[in-house]
C-alpha cells in the first residue's frame, strides 16, 4: 500500500503579519491600561496629587505608564530621607504576565 500526500499552504505572510501586529498593539494597550490603573490604586497618598497624575501612552508596539506629579519617581525609589514606596513596579509585576493572553484574545 502506498499513501501519497500533498500539502499546499496558502499563507499570506503580509496579511498574517498585519493581524499579529494589530493584536499585539491592542493587547499591549490593554495591559498598559491595567498597569496604570493598578499603579493608581497602589500609589501612596496624602493629597492624592500623585494618584491623579498617573497617565499612560500606547503607540504601536511601545507603551509607557508614568507620573507627572514631579515626585512620583521619588515615591517609587525613595530618597536619602524617605524610604521607597513602590507602586509602579508591583503594578507591572502583577500585570506583565497577562500580556500573552491579552494578545491572544485580540487575534481573530
Amino acid at each position: 500500500m502506498k499513501l501519497d500526500m500533498e500539502v499546499q499552504m496558502n499563507l499570506q505572510p503580509g496579511k498574517v503579519g498585519a493581524l499579529v501586529r494589530g493584536a499585539s498593539e491592542e493587547g499591549l494597550r490593554d495591559i498598559i491600561v491595567a498597569i496604570a490603573a493598578d499603579a493608581v490604586k497602589g500609589s501612596p497618598y496624602l493629597t492624592g496629587h500623585n494618584r491623579r497624575s498617573i497617565q499612560y501612552e500606547a503607540k504601536g508596539l511601545t507603551a509607557s505608564a508614568f507620573s507627572t506629579s514631579g515626585y512620583g519617581g521619588f515615591l517609587e525609589t525613595g530618597t536619602v530621607r524617605m524610604p521607597a514606596r513602590p507602586y509602579f513596579k508591583p503594578a507591572l509585576d502583577r500585570n506583565i504576565g497577562k500580556l500573552g493572553e491579552a494578545i491572544k484574545a485580540r487575534l481573530p
